[in-house]
């Protein structure tokens, strides 16, 4: 299968050669970023510190779309909705790890999956999407006398907050309760916000160092504290799922799938 990475010389995109690289039955077709960068013309095992590969980096996403079978995108929102509309039309499958879309880009995605295969997920790691189910079971069984809050923290460079698995977990525990998570949720508190509202879920979000990815889920009960925690300590984990997730899109149908669907959840 042929495989191609946009915002290829990123730290995401780079464990994402590498991932294609040692994957069976997959090839790497393309990588791709922003006209200008430092790095344009460069081979992409070169780039990732291993051999040439004999496939340079380009600015050309659509070139890109039409050599592949499917594109991997962890890039920026404004990047993923043209980048989905370059799917549906090319009828490549897109992969996407990028978070924080508003609603103008969602709906450009859900276009794009009338026309091609979509998958989305907010975190490509099988044990998050482990967390996630445990997560929504949990919130079913203990009652809303349970407060929940939802704490993430990763490296300095991230630009979104909270990190799109934490709002991922958020709607997990909002499903496990029977409600819709923007109409209890609570991203930040300042000042003297007075007594936390019953049934509320609650975001807490760090940023530091070169963490990768730590997420926990607090129940905290009368007498007691339920915490569901994953951390994840390399993004190999993230990249493997991403390309097992555009192996998984070369038998489907078109339309916009989750990790839970690849993994058979």
């Amino acid at each position: 299968m042929k495989i191609a990475i946009v915002g290829a010389a990123g730290r995401m995109g780079r464990m994402l050669i590498a991932a294609v690289l040692a994957a069976d039955g997959a090839d790497l077709a393309g990588g791709s970023e922003a006209a200008g960068h430092p790095d344009m013309g460069r081979d992409l095992g070169e780039l990732i510190g291993a051999d040439a590969v004999g496939v340079t980096l380009t600015s050309d996403p659509r070139a890109l779309f039409e050599a592949a079978d499917a594109v991997i995108d962890f890039t920026v929102p404004t990047a993923t909705a043209a980048h989905a509309m370059l799917a549906a039309e090319s009828g490549t499958a897109l992969i996407i790890g990028t978070t924080g879309l508003d609603a103008a880009q969602q709906a450009a995605v859900d276009a794009a999956g009338e026309k091609t295969v979509i998958v989305q997920a907010a975190n490509y790691s099988v044990g998050v999407n482990v967390l996630l189910g445990l997560v929504e079971k949990a919130a079913q069984i203990l009652p809303d006398a349970y407060d929940i809050e939802v704490l993430e923290m990763h490296h300095h460079h991230k630009v979104d907050a909270p990190s799109g698995t934490a709002l991922a977990l958020g709607h997990a525990a909002a499903a496990g309760r029977g409600v819709v998570l923007d109409e209890v949720a609570c991203k930040a508190r300042d000042g003297i916000v007075g007594a936390r509202p019953r049934g509320e879920i609650g975001f807490a979000t760090l940023r530091g160092g070169d963490v990768v990815g730590d997420h926990t889920v607090m129940f905290a009960g009368p007498g007691e504290r339920v915490e569901i925690t994953h951390k994840a300590s390399s993004r190999e984990v993230f990249a493997g799922g991403a390309v097992r997730a555009a192996q998984w899109a070369s038998s489907q149908q078109p339309g916009v799938y989750s990790m839970k669907d690849v993994l058979g959840f």
